[in-house]
């Protein structure tokens, strides 16, 4: 009975070893397939709390806040509270004391006219707009970045299977060969062909697969965590096709709602308030000054029965001569100013030239996913013919090999095209200031669930 149970576990655990070994010549290196699948919205929510880069541009945006608040300070009254306590010790020819002196003083200072300090609170105010600004533009940069990592992990995949349906398609036309040669009714140099290419695809399926598992980490990168699942695929039953808006719109829209472009435009509005402020250095300010003491210490630290005192004045203070710093900053901010324009108009040119880019290249993309599906369904059939063509000895290998490389070029040109429409679909949202969760969404409506390799032979 012993003996039986150890032999029933030693099957089982062969048995286990050659499933699990089934299952890790199935999944490419590196990576763990699972069940369960996800599709570009999913991995965005993640990565709007996982990304570096998006959390540091929220911070951005808040500290800019705290920076205009801190500066609105300076607008508001001053009060502070003083108090002290000494212990006197006198001596004359008359007289020898000691005593104790208390002082408390309370002191309010508010601003009537500091043109400086106001100018210097308008500066934080647009650089508190440019972070919030910036901080929108790093979304969507983000997001497009997201995108382009998820449609090179598909297409990384794609390629893998795209290899080893290619490596069959070929190892079954050897296999013909194999069989017409021991009837001596084929070359020896068919088969030494076929059997080259075999060994190639073979090579070239260790990269690809290697390829997946660098995708998937670059995925990784930005969710903050590994992306093991399905990535959910390019449905088929869909016409790919931008809005129906022409140019002129998306460059319009691109020109209201860029956050870019916005961020620049606050930056040119706090460098203009920063070279006001700094003229306000040639101008006097005029302060309000309440103040409120008492003591019981009198003239010349004489003992003195407590006493009460008010305070209101009016502060003017004129500046005469700083050594020409005042002025000499004055221009330095002139020339920030004309710094931040130029960086403005380059920003505008900019996001007319990515948003015609985008635009033109989505609609060419567009079109070309029809001419590239017309043109795998011819290179298949040119396939399929040339081995049966194969079969009957009308043609070579090199003829089939020729046929076969034609149509795989074929599949690859429409999946990148497909990758391609869609990067740049997200592209022209993101110059255009769309919200990048609308365009993901968008784009991830035109997802679906399907695995890897299902339309490949």
């Amino acid at each position: 009975m012993v003996a039986s149970a150890a032999l029933l576990g030693s099957v089982l655990m062969l048995a286990a070893g050659a499933v699990l070994a089934q299952t890790e010549a199935a999944t490419p290196a590196g990576v763990n397939a699972s069940t369960f699948s996800t599709d570009l919205m999913q991995l965005y929510r993640e990565a709007r709390l996982e990304d570096p880069q998006i959390v540091a541009s929220y911070a951005q945006a808040k500290a800019g806040q705290e920076h205009q608040r801190e500066a609105m300070g300076a607008l508001l009254p001053q009060l502070s509270f003083s108090a002290g306590s000494n212990r006197i010790h006198q001596e004359s020819d008359l007289v020898q004391r000691s005593f104790d002196s208390e002082s408390y003083g309370l002191v309010l200072r508010q601003y009537l006219y500091n043109k400086a300090a106001w100018e210097n609170y308008q500066k934080f105010k647009s650089l508190a707009r440019q972070s919030e600004s910036q901080a929108l533009e790093t979304q969507a940069e983000a997001s497009v970045e997201l995108a382009q990592r998820y449609f090179t992990a598909l297409a990384a995949e794609d390629e893998l299977e795209l290899v080893r349906a290619e490596r069959r398609t070929t190892q079954r036309s050897l296999d013909r060969i194999n069989a017409l040669y021991e009837k001596q009714l084929a070359l020896i140099t068919d088969q030494l062909d076929l059997k080259a290419r075999v060994d190639l695809l073979t090579a070239q399926e260790l990269d690809a697969r290697n390829q997946v598992s660098l995708s998937r980490e670059a995925l990784a990168e930005i969710v903050g965590r590994p992306v093991k699942e399905r990535l959910n695929r390019i449905r088929e039953d869909l016409q790919l096709q931008v809005s129906a808006n022409s140019l002129e719109t998306w460059v319009r829209d691109g020109m209201a709602l860029n956050p870019a472009l916005k961020a620049n435009e606050s930056g040119v509005e706090a460098a203009g308030a920063a070279l006001r402020s700094g003229k306000g250095g040639h101008y006097p300010t005029l302060s309000l000054n309440l103040s409120a003491q008492q003591t019981n210490e009198g003239y010349n630290n004489s003992l003195a029965p407590r006493t009460d005192s008010y305070v209101a004045g009016i502060g003017l203070q004129v500046p005469l001569y700083s050594g020409g710093s005042t002025s000499a900053r004055v221009r330095g901010l002139y020339e920030d100013q004309v710094v931040a324009e130029q960086q403005l108009e380059a920003t505008r040119r900019r996001v007319v030239k990515e948003i015609t880019n985008a635009y033109l290249t989505a609609n060419s993309n567009g079109e070309k996913i029809g001419a590239n599906r017309l043109a795998l369904e011819s290179a298949q059939l040119s396939r399929v013919a040339a081995e049966k063509a194969l079969s009957y000895g009308m043609v070579n290998s090199v003829d089939v090999l020729a046929s076969v490389r034609n149509e795989f070029r074929a599949r690859r040109d429409l999946l990148k095209t497909q990758y391609d429409f869609l990067s740049n679909v997200l592209i022209l949202n993101r110059w255009a200031g769309k919200p990048p969760a609308e365009g993901i969404e968008n784009v991830n409506g035109w997802l679906s669930s399907g695995s890897v390799g299902q339309d490949f032979r």
